[in-house]
């Protein structure tokens, strides 16, 4: 099988279990925002993380490789792609409240900085911060995504990609860099 159709060349792609759109349709700007943020993470896994974040990391691209099938499906409840859902947000929720226990608490707002495996953990949750922008804007059209799993689940993953960024750091000894007000 070639890994190239040419079914795409005019700017359309097809959906899966429905019609052709166009490259940039809103359903595409998603779940292609989505697979930026697999790649982001993909890449911060390849950086020496501590433990938990690898095996988490992981079980995240695999759900987001399932989060970008739902997206791409006009109808995935018929097509069974609607995987993601509340435990998937529970499990981030635990991850997040393990990784918070070890962490001294924020007080100032702070810079996304530190060593480089941190650097890239920050830079994967802006990626996330904008699919879930992206999707919130499919949702606002598309019933069959109103009920907000996805859009829940990308939330938590930005605040545990926050958190994983602060404990990367943490664990390889490296202060966070606050905030400072212009003009301060």
């Amino acid at each position: 099988m070639k890994i190239y159709t040419k079914t795409g060349d005019a700017g359309e792609t097809g959906l899966f279990g429905g019609p052709r759109v166009r490259k940039d349709d809103v359903r595409i700007e998603a779940y292609g925002t989505v697979d930026e943020l697999n790649a982001a993470l993909g890449l911060a896994r390849a950086e020496t993380l501590p433990e938990p974040l690898g095996h988490t990391l992981l079980r995240v691209q695999s759900e987001l490789f399932s989060v970008g099938a739902e997206l791409a499906t006009p109808d995935p409840f018929k097509h069974g792609t609607a995987l993601i859902g509340e435990p998937h947000v529970e499990k981030l929720e635990h991850a997040i409240d393990h990784l918070e226990g070890g962490l001294t608490p924020l007080k100032r707002f702070i810079l996304p900085a530190g060593n480089r495996g941190a650097a890239l953990l920050h830079v994967a949750r802006g990626v996330c911060r904008r699919a879930e922008r992206r999707v919130v804007t499919l949702a606002a059209a598309e019933p069959n995504l109103q009920d907000g799993r996805l859009i829940r689940y990308l939330n938590r993953l930005g605040d545990y990609l926050f958190v994983a960024a602060r404990y990367a750091n943490a664990e390889a000894k490296i202060g966070e860099t606050e905030w400072v007000k212009p003009g301060n």
